[in-house]
């Protein structure tokens, strides 16, 4: 009778092991039928997505701590991190001339040189100083590659997307980023935490360099798997500034846009840490949880574009902007400062989320362009266009901050959030043609 019934117990582990095994390969055939709907059957995305993922978590560790960095080892205050910024989105400014000059080469092969680009940025900054000239050089290399990377990651995106599924795949691109993000963001967090309790101040640049080195780590593990990738098509020569009439609206919401999400950049984590005094810890924190929402959001956003259209999309996120304006600006004013800290880093969760809807501008120029050339260089015009005024914003954010407080700085971006609204409102809509 024993024997019998450990012969039953086998066999009932054996069918719970079957079944649980079962239930795993029901749940990676989903997955694969989850990107089969979205991705055309003849391409390869796994490398593609692998990279993705790989620079998210090196950007997560870079970004994690490049602003407590900034403010506490490099002495970059409020007016000088305008400045700073205004170098650093200076290859913003100048991707269309750069993507011009690579117009013998493919949209992969840019892409495997913009992760190069950016690993050498990383590379640079372990092995620099605190010395403000060599620390901005450095963030200006690793910008040069994330600014060429823009355009040409959502054109390989899109075209390797099926002809109906363009937000949806950009949704997924942005996810995955987002959850290499959060990997990277709660390492920081982890490991500042770690140090502390092993007596590190905050100011202390030995982990600082741990992390600078592990970011470059993953890069450099990115551009590997990078070269791996096939190489897709010469989509003709790229022109270095290409404006076209029909492109007219979206030129200027990339205007507003690119004003309103500068200030939001650039000062949102130096209100954090310079009036709230959040350490290097806390600030990757809420950057992990703003990459755990990207990653849920991106993909729902992306559907939502499909489904709804763009216009919609572009015309809602910024009636949320216009709440989150006023809180940076005047939550000090309206709450005790514990409470004031508290608000402030829910609206910067708050802000990530509705920056997403920044997707809907790229479906919208896929809806109106005629071929993939057209496309890439109308992408590559709007992040010009964008940090073209970016670049102003953040000298002029500055300066506000120090003469007149931020409670009219953040008041200019809730008026460019408006004026983005009304405009997006005059957008005429049209099918998705898909190319």
């Amino acid at each position: 009778m024993q024997q019998t019934g450990g012969a039953s117990g086998s066999q009932d582990a054996g069918e719970y092991g079957k079944t649980e095994q079962t239930a795993r390969a029901e749940t990676a055939k989903k997955g694969v039928s989850f990107i089969k709907n979205i991705y055309r059957s003849d391409v390869k995305v796994g490398r593609f997505l692998c990279v993705l993922i790989l620079s998210g978590i090196s950007f997560g560790l870079y970004k994690g701590v490049q602003d407590n960095y900034l403010a506490e080892l490099v002495h970059i205050n409020a007016f000088e991190r305008g400045i700073v910024e205004f170098f650093r989105e200076l290859p913003g400014l100048l991707v269309m001339l750069v993507l011009a000059l690579m117009y013998r080469l493919t949209q992969s092969r840019i892409f495997k040189i913009s992760t190069a680009i950016m690993a050498a940025g990383l590379f640079g900054l372990l092995l620099a100083g605190t010395g403000k000239f060599v620390v901005i050089l450095f963030m200006v290399v690793y910008s040069a590659g994330e600014h060429i990377t823009m355009p040409v990651r959502s054109t390989l995106s899109l075209e390797l997307a099926k002809s109906t599924q363009g937000g949806a795949s950009l949704g997924i691109t942005s996810a995955l980023g987002q959850l290499g993000n959060i990997a990277g963001f709660v390492i920081v967090t982890g490991l500042f935490f770690v140090f502390s309790r092993f007596g590190f101040s905050r100011t202390n640049i030995t982990q600082f360099k741990i992390v600078f080195a592990a970011g470059a780590a993953l890069m450099t593990g990115a551009m590997l798997v990078s070269l791996a990738i096939q190489e897709t098509a010469i989509i003709g020569k790229r022109r270095r500034f290409y404006f076209a009439k029909k492109f007219f609206k979206y030129y200027m919401l990339e205007v507003f846009y690119g004003s309103r999400k500068q200030i939001f950049i650039t000062f949102a984590p130096y209100v954090l840490i310079l009036k709230y005094r959040a350490d290097t810890s806390v600030i990757a924190l809420l950057l992990a949880v703003c990459a755990v929402f990207g990653a849920i959001f991106s993909p729902l956003i992306g559907k939502l574009i499909d489904r709804v259209g763009y216009k919609f999309v572009m015309v809602t996120d910024t009636l949320i902007l216009m709440v989150v304006c006023f809180f940076y600006g005047f939550a000090h004013h309206l709450f005790p400062l514990h409470i004031a800290y508290m608000v402030i880093c829910v609206n910067f969760v708050l802000d990530s989320v509705i920056s997403l809807a920044s997707m809907a501008s790229n479906v919208y120029v896929q809806d109106i362009a005629a071929n993939k050339e057209e496309l890439t260089a109308t992408l590559s015009t709007g992040i010009s266009v964008n940090h073209a005024i970016s670049i102003l914003i953040a000298l002029l954010g500055g300066f506000l901050w120090a003469a007149v407080g931020i409670e009219v700085l953040f008041a200019l971006s809730a008026f460019l959030g408006l004026l983005n609204t009304l405009y997006a409102a005059t957008i005429k809509t049209k099918r998705n043609r898909g190319f």
